[in-house]
């Protein structure tokens, strides 16, 4: 396996080595709660998703075992973390950041840009994929954001999710197909039809 520095890192952490968590923590953390506030919708309780993931990749430091990327390992925890989350609280997102409603959050991204017109468009290709997001189930939007978000491989998302890489595959191809549909709807101007359950 090639040179990773961030298990070294962790490694560093596991002896002890507070400022070599530190690095980590500050590393990941802005995409580690990314990642959990694509389950929860709520940036609240996706900071609060984050520290906890953090915490317990710091308590279990000690049997870390450098066998995979460190990343890996960082979002199989955090993934079983958010399913754990969405398993608990049964999460219906009815609202997120990607869906503009409020006018206010229109008008601050559109004040960013030289054309309205392009802030718009973006705001509503992120609703799509918000909405398509929103009705994935967990794993699949878990290995959707851990492949496109996150840029891992194929068989680092199959770690992360204790699955194969087929079994990956399947669930980003579905994904993605989701995203896709919904893109095609934006641009007809129709609202999409409910897949069968």
């Amino acid at each position: 396996m090639e040179a990773d520095a961030d298990a070294e890192l962790m490694l560093k952490a596991a002896a002890g080595e507070k400022e070599a968590f530190a690095a980590l923590f500050d590393r990941y953390q802005a995409s580690v709660a990314r990642f959990a506030y694509r389950f929860v919708g709520d940036k609240a309780r996706a900071e609060e998703l984050a520290q906890e993931i953090f915490l317990r990749l710091y308590r279990s430091a000690k049997r870390y075992r450098a066998s995979a990327k460190f990343k890996t390992f960082l979002y199989r925890v955090a993934t079983n973390c958010c399913l754990n989350e969405v398993r608990r609280w049964e999460y219906h997102v009815s609202r997120s950041i990607t869906e503009p409603g409020d006018p206010s959050e229109i008008e601050s991204v559109a004040a960013d840009n030289a054309r309205p017109d392009q802030s718009l468009d973006g705001l509503e290709l992120e609703a799509a994929v918000g909405a398509a997001l929103r009705e994935m189930s967990p794993r699949e939007r878990a290995a959707f954001a851990m492949c496109r978000f996150e840029g891992m491989p194929y068989r680092e998302i199959a770690v992360a999710l204790s699955s194969s890489e087929a079994a990956v595959k399947s669930l980003i191809h579905r994904a993605t197909l989701a995203v896709a549909r919904r893109i095609e709807t934006l641009e007809a101007g129709t609202e999409p039809a409910r897949s069968p359950a």
